[in-house]
């Protein structure tokens, strides 16, 4: 197939363009920036933003199908930002597909979209989505999520995937996040919580299957899918076992629940009142994904697109500390 990919130079959209290409497809990537590394594998790269729909649209000409990855993600509290890139962003890709009559697409959604706060323990597709957001990245998700599958039509056929907490070699967001943070010391509310979370090469693989299943089961077609590893641990666990993979020594220690939510609270009030960019050091946001349960069925995700994971957590944080130590050594020797 001939395939566009929005965002396929990150970390996750890298992983499918790769197995796109295995697969012997045809694929061209939306990018804000310059990826050389896809060039050399062959992908037709195109460089605009996702927000622009003229390049959208220009970039889906002769595609049959958009994977489309492309998001603003983050804690921070510019709604403007990310209701941008993630509503006005899909739209364009929406019309796009109208446009040049695709009709095929995947989103990349995200589990937050039904997160209200509280905990949620082996939750499926039925949750609905959460009545109220505190902050702009799962609100805009949803509202970009919801546009996606009621846009599934007889012309058009759509699913959404909700990855949970993308982690692996080459992650560029979560683990140098957590090896930052991890420095100074890392405080949590509830340490023994369970979540979910997917190792790349998994949530890389339900991309894949999900494209298949579009073909092959039109029926599925406005539907969205929770995807992990089906592993659930605790966040002390997972933030250990990262850390340790990494090299680092875990820096662990609890923090009362009201303490945190108070600091988050205050945080972002000072964050908001004096209108500082970028993402506040802590939040209400990541104050209740650290201190509530989060983990899910996989159910669905199996029985519609033949999901299950091919490598387990264990196979993961191996794979992980190997790629670690080798980008270790590698920087050593230029260092002589």
């Amino acid at each position: 197939m001939r395939i566009l990919v929005t965002g396929g130079g990150g970390f996750l959209g890298q992983a499918i363009v790769k197995r796109l290409l295995a697969r012997g497809d045809e694929v061209r990537v939306l990018n804000r920036g310059a990826y050389p590394e896809l060039v050399a594998l062959g992908v037709d790269c195109r460089q605009g933003d996702i927000a622009d729909r003229a390049a959208v649209v220009a970039a889906s000409e002769g595609m049959e199908a958009i994977v489309h990855v492309a998001a603003k993600a983050g804690a921070g509290l510019e709604r403007g930002a990310f209701y941008s890139a993630n509503v006005e962003g899909t739209e364009n890709v929406l019309a796009a597909c109208r446009v040049h009559g695709i009709n095929t697409l995947v989103y990349t959604s995200s589990p937050s979209v039904v997160h209200a706060g509280g905990d949620i323990e082996g939750g499926d597709e039925s949750l609905p989505y959460a009545s109220h957001f505190v902050a702009p990245y799962p609100e805009t998700k949803a509202l970009a999520e919801q546009r996606v599958l009621s846009a599934s039509a007889a012309g058009l056929r759509t699913v959404a995937l909700r990855p949970h907490l993308i982690w692996g070699p080459g992650d560029n967001q979560l683990l140098p996040r957590l090896i930052q943070k991890n420095r100074r010391g890392i405080r949590l509310p509830a340490p023994h919580k369970l979540i979910d979370t997917v190792y790349i090469d998994n949530a890389a693989q339900a991309h894949i299957q999900a494209l298949e299943a579009l073909q092959a089961t039109p029926s599925i077609a406005g539907r969205a899918y929770f995807i992990s590893n089906g592993e659930p641990m605790t966040i002390q666990t997972v933030m250990s076992r990262l850390l340790t993979a990494a090299g680092q020594t875990p820096r662990i220690k609890t923090v009362p629940l009201p303490v945190a939510r108070g600091l988050g609270s205050a945080v972002e009030g000072v964050w908001r009142a004096l209108s500082l960019r970028g993402e506040p050091p802590l939040s209400r946001f990541v104050v209740e994904h650290l201190a509530t349960a989060h983990w899910y069925q996989l159910d669905r995700a199996r029985d519609d697109l033949d999901y299950v994971p091919q490598v387990s957590m264990a196979q993961g944080f191996e794979r992980l500390r190997a790629r670690m130590a080798v980008n270790t050594r590698s920087g050593q020797e230029r260092l002589r």
